[in-house]
């Protein structure tokens, strides 16, 4: 079986008493909510290689350890089995940065959102292999999966590491972090909690900088850029580009108390 991928698109890694509670009201259509309708979306679907290994991954163990797309509110409790702190992780990619964060904060509980099958099926295995209880991955867009199934005050806490820089100006409208977007983001998350980004495009930081700081919601708990936490790993390809004298910007904000 080969799993479908979302639509091709043309246009453009909780605290106890928060946890979100299923409905059926469809969050997406309630005007109050930021980026309702539609969106000019991050990605676009290419034909790509995809391992024996993933594709076997993801006949085998998609069932297991993924949630559908719904456009309804994910019950974090029923979903991990407990009630622990919940965080999403934005374009988690072959996984490698999840699965490390995964093992070192078994205490938390980890919401991996991706839409390219050769990363699913590489953390689908990563799961398996490492034993992880507190993975689990949803294959859709962010955007709708942050609106229409993550409730309001609900993350502990956003990873959103190296996404698409989009490097042309005419693509730039493309890039995840948008004003609409750490909206949206920013009121998912619980008062105390954190939006933790990453980039090495340098142009790219400085547009979420300008981003995040323009949130009222957010407050920087850096002055300009942060240093990298230590629980975020240093990637291969991170190591590699710091060797070729390539810079990382990280940037760390938190959700001012209500």
């Amino acid at each position: 079986m080969t799993l479908p991928t979302p639509n091709s698109l043309d246009t453009p890694d909780v605290s106890d008493s928060q946890t979100a509670q299923p409905s059926d009201a469809p969050l997406s259509n309630h005007p109050s909510h930021p980026m309702a309708g539609s969106h000019i979306r991050s990605f676009i679907h290419r034909r790509s290689h995809i391992t024996l290994g993933q594709q076997e991954a993801l006949d085998k163990l998609l069932s297991k350890w993924a949630l559908p797309y719904e456009n309804r509110l994910i019950d974090p409790a029923a979903v991990f089995g407990r009630e622990a702190p919940l965080v999403l992780e934005i374009g988690f990619g072959m996984g490698e940065t999840t699965e490390k964060i995964a093992i070192a904060r078994s205490e938390e509980n980890f919401l991996g959102v991706e839409v390219f099958n050769a990363g699913v099926g590489a953390m689908l295995k990563r799961i398996e292999t490492s034993s992880l209880p507190n993975v689990r991955i949803i294959q859709h867009d962010a955007v709708e999966v942050v609106r229409d199934m993550i409730a309001p005050n609900s993350l502990a806490g956003v990873h959103v590491y190296f996404p698409d820089p989009w490097q042309k100006k005419r693509h730039h409208k493309r890039r995840l972090i948008q004003p609409a977007f750490v909206a949206l983001l920013a009121s998912r998350i619980a008062p105390g909690g954190y939006l933790h980004c990453a980039t090495d495009w340098e142009d790219y930081g400085v547009q979420m900088l300008e981003v995040l700081s323009g949130e009222p919601s957010l407050e920087n708990t850096a002055d300009g850029y942060a240093p990298r936490p230590e629980w975020r790993p240093q990637t291969k390809f991170e190591t590699r580009g710091m060797r070729l004298g390539h810079g990382v910007w990280d940037l760390f904000f938190k959700r001012r108390a209500v």
